[in-house]
């Protein structure tokens, strides 16, 4: 599973990264999943990305414009 946190670095985005892995970590070695950041402007608007932070699972946008909690990390990624 390849899941980006798309943004452009800001205080939000990094703390959707951090919630990004406390989900991760909650699911123990129930994943094998890379953890990447997306953070050129350029990448984020070929992704249709209009409010960040995001985040996409193999690419497809699940979360877009808000900071995640670590539950609801857990709830997409299991059912991805």
């Amino acid at each position: 599973m390849k899941i980006e946190v798309i943004g452009p670095g800001c205080a939000r985005c990094k703390k959707t990264e951090q919630n990004v892995n406390k989900a991760l970590d909650e699911l123990g070695g129930e994943f094998d999943a890379t953890v990447e950041k997306v953070e050129a402007q350029m990448e984020i608007i070929d992704r249709g990305v209009m409010h960040t932070p995001a985040v996409a699972v193999d690419g497809d946008v699940q979360i877009e414009g808000d900071i995640p909690d670590v539950d609801r990390l857990v709830d997409v990624f299991q059912s991805a």
